[in-house]
């Protein structure tokens, strides 16, 4: 393990920009996108103003202690490169899904469903065939689901294909990471608050049906392996928390990080 870069106040989304070879990630309080070049390890702003272009913040994005104080989640959060090799992400605080041309413009992919505000979509992934799927809970307003400006009375899985944003599913509390199996069969989408991860069998059209559990990962018993060689393994009750989990295909828990 390799620590790149700290003192930062929630980070999220990172991604690796092939062409180009560096390192892109979003610091949501900061509102900023940062760019982290690995030959230098130089640290520069990327894309400013990232997740809230607004004039009054008083009431955008939800808020949260990081231990450290007190921040407000209004900047991107999940940061993606398209088949064309744009940057692609998902800003809170302006509600909205935006595309960066290669000339600095911006450009909204996704703002609305059915004439409604989205919630706050949190993180994004592309198919191969260019569809676009994301998820939307409500962390960008300021009281969450109870917040009387969330026009959506659900949090949902959306896709984006041929410039409409379809809804998948709203069955998820808290939708928030998402990714497909490498053969693109299968798509993952994990909620938060039940801890939870759901396997949806994608569809000819791109759409998704016949979600499964996954993994639930409040009930499972883990071996939480040793850094260091010699050291002892046991059991104990995994929340989800601190540690990257490594699983099989058919849902068995492999090992921990």
């Amino acid at each position: 393990m390799e620590k790149l870069a700290d003192s930062f106040g929630f980070l999220e989304g990172p991604v690796w920009v092939r062409k180009g070879g560096y390192l892109l990630f979003s610091d949501i309080p900061a509102n900023v996108i940062y760019k982290f070049n690995p030959d230098d390890h130089k640290l520069s702003v990327a894309v400013p103003y990232s997740g809230f272009t607004g004039l009054d913040a008083s009431d955008a994005g939800m808020q949260l202690n990081n231990g450290q104080g007190v921040v407000t989640l209004l900047g991107s959060n999940a940061v993606t490169v398209d088949p064309q090799g744009r940057i692609v992400y998902c800003a809170h605080g302006d509600h909205q899904v935006v595309r960066l041309e290669t000339d600095g413009r911006r450009t909204v992919l996704a703002s609305q469903f059915e004439g409604k505000r989205l919630n706050s979509p949190n993180d994004l992934v592309y198919k191969s065939d260019g569809s676009l799927y994301f998820t939307d809970p409500p962390a960008g307003l300021r009281d969450g689901d109870k917040d009387q400006k969330k026009e959506l009375p659900f949090n949902g899985v959306y896709m984006l294909k041929g410039g409409k944003v379809q809804l998948l599913t709203k069955d998820m509390t808290l939708p928030n990471g998402l990714a497909f199996t490498p053969d693109e069969k299968y798509l993952y989408v994990n909620d938060s608050v039940k801890k939870t991860i759901m396997r949806f069998e994608v569809q000819s059209d791109d759409t998704m049906a016949n979600g499964q559990l996954f993994i639930d990962m409040t009930r499972t018993k883990h071996r939480r392996a040793g850094w260091h060689e010699g050291r002892s393994e046991g059991e104990c009750l995994l929340h989800g928390t601190g540690w990257f989990w490594i699983m099989s295909p058919d849902g068995k828990h492999l090992g921990t990080f």
